[in-house]
């Protein structure tokens, strides 16, 4: 589950990790109140606007700037919220931006000139380690340091049985040169980082960047968070601050109907049963010359109902030229599946799109002729060989 900026701060804050301040908004009156309670609350003088969208990349969309006064607060919250902000990490439509988050400025002058890194924390799956990620180079994206100068990234892997030890904190601040005052900061900085991280069970904390100020604190001025769905019975409230306007629509209506859905970008639709399965029949799709548009587990159960859910989600994507139905009929019966794929293609009416049924297992063969007695343009086969060579026919045509 993708988190908000503001969202993630908020949990970053309560394990004591500095944060660059800041107050919701969702309409430009809102964020100049915003704007006068930061600068009673902080002093600042400037403030920055940030869109609030699952998505890197706003700066360079237009969705983070800085305003100087109370007027420029207003026309800029006003341009932002509303907008279809296209960044390299949405679609060509972008995503439209439903608030805003007024934040103090923190670049202020001093002693010292502020410095910015990037950190993460994340799960290392080749060494099954958690892993802190870190560079000089902040604000600019990793992806690109990584290609241009890979030395400049660094790594601290930490074993999840012991933790964080505090000479790792130590050894990450040391490589980002900072020292004196902002060494101790850096080095509280990453143990609360790391703590947050182990016990919100987040898949993923992003900062970047991660700022040393003029006076030499430490804080995070961006936040990306991912919390691991399987653990959200743990954090209830975590679960609350899920936006269902930043996920795709699709999968939010499959997740309400109970059923595994992913979607892709490819032109055959499939429904399985299992997870590997499922993934074993993309690689079908694959090699038959088609692309997967979508992962579907419909689970254990594939009775009428639920296959006409399964399949009215498949063809909310008009990119879908076919779909593949591979069910292996352990749990359930596979002549009941026949049926429930015949009920449920009735009672949607025309379907445009051919339809492959591969049903194995316990009454294989009843499902064969049930399928191939219907009178609809669905397409029986038994054997993996068979389903892909009806795929690959029926793409060409």
């Amino acid at each position: 589950m993708n988190l908000h900026e503001y969202q993630g701060k908020e949990i970053l804050n309560s394990f004591g990790v500095e944060i660059q301040r800041g107050i919701v908004a969702t309409t430009p009156a809102e964020a100049v109140a915003a704007a006068k309670k930061l600068t009673e609350d902080t002093g600042t003088g400037w403030h920055v606007i940030k869109a609030q969208v699952h998505a890197g990349g706003r700066g360079k969309g237009g969705g983070v700037k800085l305003a100087k006064n109370l007027a420029e607060v207003e026309q800029i919250a006003g341009d932002i919220i509303g907008m279809n902000l296209i960044t390299p990490q949405t679609s060509a439509e972008g995503k439209k931006v439903h608030q805003v988050l007024i934040t103090e400025d923190v670049y202020y002058p001093g002693d010292s000139e502020p410095e910015e890194f990037y950190m993460s924390v994340l799960l290392n799956r080749g060494t099954g380690k958690n892993m802190i990620m870190y560079s000089t180079e902040g604000g600019m994206d990793i992806e690109t340091v990584a290609e241009e100068t890979p030395h400049l990234i660094f790594t601290e892997e930490i074993d999840p049985a012991v933790g964080l030890m505090p000479f790792q904190a130590r050894r990450v601040a040391f490589n980002l040169g900072v020292s004196g005052q902002a060494f101790k900061q850096m080095t509280k900085f990453v143990t609360a980082l790391y703590t947050a991280y182990i016990n919100s069970d987040a898949s993923l904390f992003e900062i970047n960047p991660v700022l040393k100020t003029s006076d030499d604190r430490v804080i995070a001025v961006d936040a990306k968070v991912s919390i691991d769905d399987n653990a959200l019975f743990r954090h209830k409230d975590y679960e609350d601050m899920r936006d269902l306007r930043e996920e795709n629509a699709v999968e939010v209506e499959a997740k309400a109907a109970g059923l595994n859905y992913v979607d892709l970008d490819g032109n055959v639709g499939c429904m399985v049963n299992g997870a590997g399965l499922a993934m074993a029949t993309m690689d079908l799709i694959k090699q038959a010359g088609g692309e997967p548009a979508n992962f579907l587990d419909v689970g254990g159960t594939a009775d009428a109902e639920r296959v006409e859910i399964a399949f009215k989600l498949i063809l909310k994507d008009p990119n879908v030229k076919a779909i593949l139905v591979n069910i292996f009929g352990g749990i359930v019966r596979c002549d009941r599946v026949a049926q429930g794929i015949v009920d449920a293609y009735k009672n949607m009416g025309t379907i445009n799109v051919p339809i492959i049924v591969r049903l194995q297992g316990t009454n294989a063969d009843i499902a064969k002729e049930i399928i191939d007695n219907s009178g609809l343009d669905v397409y029986s086969a038994i054997e993996f060989q068979e389903a892909a060579n009806k795929v690959q026919a029926l793409l060409k045509l």
